[in-house]
């Protein structure tokens, strides 16, 4: 036992900078892919895969060439068509790894951060108690130029009246959804990438569907309202949040402004470090 702890502390002292950089690198590498396996349909899958090398390895230990030839090349094709069937999912952690922070810091540009939950919630309230379906996207750090080009731009201020009227049954806006964006409804009637996840429940329809597709590749959030039940509902992160009162909606909302500020305010710091340091 002293021999062992000897060897253990005389090889710490070996251990430089470099090597606890590697580790850290290592560990999160780790994470990030448990973490993705797990917030994926892919779980199922690795099991799967996990079980066919397992019976690889025991095939060939028990010399059952033919079985071991046809499990190796099988799981040959399986990496590949992890590939292919998880593009969706690998194209969205792409689109995580380039909108993270230290990108942020370094690209985007300040943005207003006008006080909206009040507006929102309330109108959303409104919506919710006539059933009158809507669809609020809430722009973050990720620009969503995209779904602002394909509606019909506005620049207005927003107010609670203007976003009921704009979802009055029938008129030319309402069929598609807001897009709120640097302190201003950017756009109306905006169309919006459908979720392909099998996870989603039958009973949500399209507004859901684009609420969460929009929040699966961006770190927006998007308020939905049911037209069938009146439910309000968020989505964020590509998870949705059902059922929620016009209270619970609205301290999400506040949440997110919070986040917002500190973010800018942490950005301004960053940014006046690094002017001082020129």
């Amino acid at each position: 036992m002293v021999d062992f702890f000897a060897v253990f502390l005389r090889n710490l002292q070996t251990i430089g900078l470099a090597d606890i950089l590697d580790i850290l690198i290592v560990t999160i590498l780790v994470f990030s892919v448990i973490k993705f396996v797990r917030e994926t349909r892919a779980v199922n899958l690795i099991k799967g895969l996990a079980f066919l090398v397992v019976i690889m390895y025991i095939s060939g230990w028990l010399k059952l060439n033919s079985v071991n030839f046809i499990l190796a090349k099988t799981l040959e094709v399986g990496l590949i068509a992890i590939i292919i069937v998880f593009q969706p999912e690998l194209r969205r952690a792409l689109e995580k790894m380039g909108n993270s922070s230290i990108s942020r810091i370094i690209y985007d540009s300040d943005t207003d951060c006008t006080p909206y939950s009040d507006a929102v919630s309330e109108a959303s309230k409104n919506l919710s108690a006539t059933k009158t379906g809507a669809l609020i996207v809430i722009e973050k750090e990720v620009k969503l130029s995209a779904a602002i080009d394909s509606g019909i731009e506005m620049n207005a201020e927003i107010t609670r009246e203007l976003l009921e009227n704009i979802f009055v049954p029938k008129s030319p806006l309402h069929d598609g959804a807001v897009i709120i964006s640097e302190g201003k409804i950017r756009s109306a009637a905006s169309v919006l990438p459908l979720s392909t996840t099998t996870e989603i429940s039958s009973k949500y329809g399209t507004r859901h569907r684009a609420a969460i597709g929009i929040s699966e590749i961006s770190d927006c959030i998007a308020v939905v309202v049911s037209e069938e039940t009146g439910k309000i509902s968020v989505a964020k992160e590509g998870a949705l949040k059902s059922n929620l009162t016009p209270e619970e909606l609205k301290a999400i909302l506040v949440e997110n402004e919070v986040d917002k500020e500190e973010e800018k305010s942490t950005k301004d710091k960053l940014l006046d470090w690094l002017v001082k340091k020129r």
